[in-house]
């Protein structure tokens, strides 16, 4: 006890009188403590103002790194599959312009609706009702919905309909309701739906008029 006691007098009285004096005259302790709390600061400051921005970027570094592999990939994994793909993308554009074959152009609106009522009077139908109504136009077609009204037998309107659903065109029979009459003949009240693609000018129009509606959304947001 009394050595640790006179080890730790020994150390006070290195500490003692310092004042006035070069540190350069210190004695051994003080000057080691000098030097590790200079070399305790240096690194503080070292870390605060230099190395933590640098682990900082290093960590970003290695993040970007990591993406950067995963984008690597994924870009290997289309190479090796690119014939497929394309293989894929010819399909997908063969079936495309197969709908679009379908689709009677605005030239060819008349032709259709014409064809819409000889399929009714080939099968000996009486028309009371054949209104195309206000045609609806969305991105890529527009709609013409018309109202129609027919009567005739069974079998006759379930030709009509066969008939329909077989034209070289789409055309679709929405809300149909069936009534028998005293004379047990059959009306038929439907809406038939035709569609057709628009062309370069509408299709430029529809994008037109689209942006312009964002943009007021985006600026009445603001």
């Amino acid at each position: 006890m009394e050595k640790l006691s006179h080890f730790g007098e020994v150390i006070r009285a290195q500490f003692r009188g310092l004042n006035g004096q070069h540190p350069g005259q210190w004695p051994l302790l003080p000057r080691l403590a000098c030097a590790l709390g200079v070399t305790v600061l240096v690194l503080g400051l070292g870390w605060y103002f230099y190395w933590d921005g640098q682990l900082q970027q290093l960590d970003s570094g290695a993040q970007a790194e990591l993406k950067l592999r995963e984008t690597y990939r994924s870009k290997l994994q289309q190479s090796i599959n690119l014939d497929e793909l394309r293989k894929q993308k010819e399909k997908v554009a063969e079936y495309v312009a197969t709908l679009e074959k379908q689709l009677p152009s605005k030239a060819e609106m008349d032709a259709l609706l014409s064809d819409i009522n000889q399929a009714g009077l080939g099968r000996g139908l009486q028309f009371e009702l054949f209104k195309p109504g206000q045609v609806v136009v969305k991105d890529y077609y527009a709609e013409l919905p018309i109202d129609i009204k027919i009567s005739g037998s069974y079998h006759d309107i379930g030709a009509f309909t066969s008939d329909i659903a077989n034209l070289p065109r789409i055309v679709t029979l929405n809300n149909m309701s069936l009534v028998t009459g005293k004379d047990g003949s059959l009306t038929l009240d439907a809406i038939a739906k035709t569609f057709r693609y628009l062309d370069a000018e509408e299709v430029s129009q529809q994008r037109k008029a689209a942006a312009a509606k964002k943009a007021d959304a985006t600026g009445a947001k603001k």
